[in-house]
């Protein structure tokens, strides 16, 4: 008989026995100790990560879009990793989205039972427009959110691709998917209390997918942002470095370029090295599908 009691992320930590009996400091040394655990887990699950990277790039190359489907600590953490995407490497809002069970109220407060309602996560891709061609990655510690169940089974009938992270060594319910990415945490500190463990590992493997792929789409060149969005001073203060660094210009001579080229990095540093205006910087960039290690090249 299927039981919650056998996943590991609820079973009880023999490390934290008594955990309330602790110092505060004893308290912090193991919480820490065992989040150093976290980082090896998810290095296992690496094969498969990158399994979902590839789905990703390839959706975005054909005009498709990429979606993360959770509920509770797991919605919350995919709609931030979606939302944090537009501003550090300005890309289009609707490439990422993050979809909690219970909609947005669920952000900030617990929103009882979302998660069980399966007929919703269907509801809820249908008002997000998810089609043939996108990718649905699931996002459930235990596997046993039937929210996320019924998403990836109408997303598969849709001919999207699907992923699913848990945090167990499978998943409470089968699921058939095109990558499931397992990472064991193991027990948390508070026993249950995903938002931990769990948690920490779930969003080092949605910043491993959705900066992965930034990269591969040519928004980073060398470890330089050079596709941010430089929406207030302390962007546009990076962005200037940057241009600084690749072009060896003087500080107020990179601030003048990326405010003409409309706060575009990549533009910037191709009208300083190309001498050309704003106008053949972004044909240049186009050419070379947004990769400035192309149009660099030809210099």
């Amino acid at each position: 008989m299927r039981s919650r009691a056998n996943l590991t992320t609820e079973k009880k930590n023999p490390i934290s026995e008594s955990i309330d009996l602790k110092s505060t400091e004893n308290i912090l040394r193991i919480i820490n100790s065992e989040d150093k655990c976290v980082a090896d887990a998810v290095k296992k699950a690496i094969p498969q990560i990158r399994e979902t990277v590839s789905y990703c790039v390839t959706a975005l190359k054909n005009g498709n879009r990429i979606f993360y489907v959770g509920a509770g600590t797991s919605g919350r953490l995919g709609v931030l990793d979606a939302s944090e995407i537009p501003p550090t490497f300005s890309a289009p809002s609707e490439w990422f989205t993050g979809i909690i069970a219970g909609g947005d109220k669920a952000l900030k407060r617990s929103v009882e039972g979302a998660e069980d309602i399966s007929e919703n996560g269907i509801h809820d891709l249908k008002e997000n427009g998810v089609s043939s061609g996108d990718i649905v990655i699931g996002i459930s510690t235990s596997g046993a959110a039937v929210y996320v169940q019924s998403a990836l089974t109408y997303s598969q009938q849709l001919g999207a691709k699907t992923s699913m992270i848990v945090c167990n060594s499978e998943p409470y319910y089968p699921v058939t998917v095109d990558s499931l990415i397992k990472v064991e945490t193991g027990p948390e500190i508070i026993t249950g209390s995903t938002r931990m463990k769990a948690g920490t590992a779930t969003k080092l493997v949605l910043n491993m997918i959705s900066t992965t792929t930034m990269i591969k789409l040519g928004k980073v060149y060398g470890n330089l942002m050079v596709d941010l969005m430089a929406v207030n001073e302390k962007l546009i203060d990076r962005g200037v470095r940057i241009i600084t660094q690749l072009t060896k210009s003087d500080y107020e001579t990179a601030r003048e370029k990326l405010l003409e080229a409309d706060k575009s990095v990549k533009k910037a540093i191709v009208m300083i090295l190309k001498k050309c205006t704003h106008q053949k910087a972004e044909l240049e960039l186009e050419n070379a599908g947004g990769f400035l290690s192309k149009v660099l090249k030809e210099i």
